[in-house]
């Protein structure tokens, strides 16, 4: 694409950035809105598949778009991607039940992972290493404002108008999108000699999904140590057995395995997958903390989680910036994240006492580093391998801090609920015991507190409470107490759980090999350029 003018990769730029925010707007106006839209249409034992099956189906779109858009070109992908999403966004809003609604949400899934995979790329076609800071900066900020505007717009939504809405009312946004991708996005032609690797794709497919179902559903479904996972996980390390010994024959493979040969592309990746352990898994429990400890409300607890997001966006355009101007993004990288290990820790010290000005101070933190250091690893990634394999690399690392994410509220998911368990094992609560003793009635009610999950409804709480005899109020508060001390607790083992995590990413960061990025006014000449990759093979295999 470097026949294209400056001017018209910006916009190019803005029409991948509408369709990003797009794509990413629509999966976080779902999340205050669900709870209402599965009131209306039940199936509250299926609430978690209405995200689970859309990372499932984003995820394996998004690998195998990266190989087959650098056969094929960006272009088709972006294009058929907002097409399949936004049909997915209609559907959904006709849902009438919640199979409906998990079904719609999967075909969203495909049409996502082709957006992004795509998106994300498009940026290496379009401009030099160099200059490819400050716009994955941009288009990261775009997912952190769409943390900060799609939930508080989805919860209005829910309660002024129907909640179809929620799905229709960014549909004329992807049609703006769509028609300016059309119109402004180069078209390529197919690269000569290369077919498609279906059979690579299959047992990616399979090792991918039974893996993600492994982790989505051990500790919660099903134990980790039971029939089901235990064969989920079998099955996904045969299919990646398989998949290695096909993509050594195939001619054009799906995700090349001499990738891995090169020590930037394997350590970035890992170390992706490492934030996404620590990131994705972590941050998701804040909320928990502030509505079931602390005792907000969910519209308040939003506010709260606000300043990470803002933290973020301003992070990451300032980021990009730097390494922009610089050509260097290691310091950077290992200063973002140990800014993240740090506010990860001070959460781990919160209490029932905590102030929430002392929490936005730590979210703030964490959002900051995030910021900063997340964005560097998809630019190692890029920087470290040929033009032509530009898109299978990307959508890798975008799988790698994907998967780690969903490895991540799986593990946390378990160790909250044994740190939960043991601590209330280990309270004290005979005074409790002895006036359920005393009034059988008392007690049944009593006994609907032992419940980690009623600290989460208010409502349900404050109902209870004002059915109690006077005399047995100190009792009720006493039991509140002891459970927000337990979740307290069980938290704070989180957050050190995602510190330690941070830590190992940080210290994976020190044993990146830094090459520096070019600009588009000093690129190297092909004798030169070939002279690097060698030396930087040679550095891998060292």
């Amino acid at each position: 694409m470097e026949h294209l003018s400056h001017k018209e990769k910006i916009t190019i730029m803005i029409a991948i950035i509408a369709a990003m925010f797009f794509a990413a707007v629509n999966q976080t106006i779902v999340g205050n809105a669900l709870p209402k839209i599965i009131s209306e249409l039940g199936g509250l034992d299926y609430y978690s598949w209405v995200f689970t099956i859309y990372m499932l189906t984003s995820a394996i779109t998004t690998i195998l778009v990266g190989k087959l858009s650098d056969m094929y070109g960006r272009k088709p992908f972006i294009i058929i991607g907002i097409i399949i999403f936004s049909i997915g966004a209609f559907l959904a809003g006709t849902s009438t039940d919640i199979i409906q609604l998990i079904s719609y949400r999967g075909i969203q899934g495909f049409g996502a992972g082709m957006i992004m995979s795509t998106a994300f790329t498009a940026v290496g076609d379009l401009f030099a290493p160099r200059e490819r800071g400050k716009w994955q900066g941009a288009m990261s900020a775009v997912f952190g404002v769409s943390s900060v505007f799609g939930p508080t717009l989805g919860g209005y939504i829910v309660d002024n108008l129907e909640w179809k809405w929620v799905f229709w009312v960014f549909l004329p946004l992807g049609i703006v999108a769509l028609i300016l991708i059309w119109k402004l996005f180069p078209s390529t032609e197919k690269k000569p000699g290369q077919k498609v690797d279906y059979l690579g794709s299959l047992f990616l497919s399979s090792a991918i999904v039974a893996a993600l179902l492994a982790f989505s559903w051990a500790g919660t479904k099903y134990d980790w140590g039971s029939a089901q996972i235990l064969s989920l996980f079998a099955a996904a390390a045969l299919s990646v057995i398989i998949f290695i010994l096909v993509e050594r024959k195939a001619v054009s493979p799906i995700l090349p395995l001499d990738l891995f040969k090169n020590s930037i592309f394997t350590i970035s990746n890992v170390i992706g997958f490492v934030i996404g352990v620590s990131m994705f898994g972590g941050v998701m429990y804040v909320p928990y903390f502030i509505q079931g400890v602390l005792g907000y409300s969910a519209t308040h607890s939003s506010f709260l989680t606000m300043s990470m997001t803002l933290g973020l966006v301003f992070a990451s355009a300032l980021g990009g910036q730097i390494i922009s101007k610089t050509g260097k993004y290691k310091l950077q990288a290992i200063i973002g994240l140990c800014i993240s290990a740090a506010g990860l820790y001070l959460l781990s010290t919160m209490t029932v006492d905590t102030s929430q000005y002392l929490l936005v101070f730590y979210l703030t933190l964490v959002g900051f580093g995030i910021g900063i250091g997340m964005t560097v690893f998809t630019l190692t990634v890029q920087n470290a391998v040929e033009q032509k394999l530009l898109g299978v690399a990307t959508a890798s690392s975008q799988l790698f801090r994907s998967v780690g994410g969903t490895v991540g509220v799986a593990i946390m998911g378990t160790l909250l609920n044994s740190r939960m368990q043991d601590k209330m094992a280990s309270m004290s609560s005979a005074s409790v015991t002895n006036q359920m003793a005393a009034s059988p009635e008392l007690a049944g009610k009593l006994q609907s507190l032992q419940n980690p999950q009623l600290l989460l409804d208010h409502e349900k709480l404050d109902g209870l409470k004002n059915t109690l005899p006077p005399e047995a109020v100190p009792f009720f508060e006493n039991v509140i107490r002891q459970l927000q001390d337990s979740l307290s607790y069980a938290l704070s083992g989180v957050f050190i759980f995602v510190t330690i995590t941070m830590a190992l990413a940080i210290l994976l960061t020190f044993f990146i090999k830094e090459i520096p990025l070019r600009s588009a006014k000093d690129q190297p000449s092909v004798k030169k350029e070939k002279a690097i990759k060698a030396g930087e093979l040679q550095g891998s295999e060292n």
